[in-house]
């Protein structure tokens, strides 16, 4: 079993930098592939960025590329996405998951989630 808190959201000016942390319980962190998604206003849940759970191995959806960058801290459970030059259409929940082995881009094969942290780019 897995529990995740995200933290770091809040309102930032385009241009502006967020960093999101996602805090594990459980004793299998380190077994567990990451993956950090999003939900605007409207819009369905969409895959952002991964990160395996050795190696590790990063992924990212094109629109953020460049941009964010995911990373994390087996040993203290937690992991990150930095987020830099923010947009508007960055504007959305930021939720974190977890699932055992590797990870993939589809939300539904993720077994564990985050109760999400609110991100607003807006001047």
């Amino acid at each position: 079993q897995v529990q995740l808190v995200e933290s770091g959201g809040g309102l930032v000016q385009p241009g502006g930098s967020l960093r999101l942390s996602c805090v594990a319980s459980g004793h299998t962190f380190t077994r567990y592939g990451m993956g950090w998604f999003r939900q605007a206003p409207g819009k369905e849940r969409e895959f952002v960025a991964a990160i395996t759970w050795n190696a590790p191995n990063t992924y990212y959806t094109d629109s953020v590329k460049g941009r964010f960058t995911v990373s994390r801290d087996n040993a203290k459970k937690t992991v990150y996405l930095q987020m830099s030059s923010l947009k508007p259409e960055d504007t959305a929940v930021y939720y974190c998951a977890a699932r055992p082995g590797g990870v993939v881009l589809e939300d539904y094969k993720y077994d564990y989630w985050g109760q999400g942290t609110q991100v607003t780019v807006s001047s």
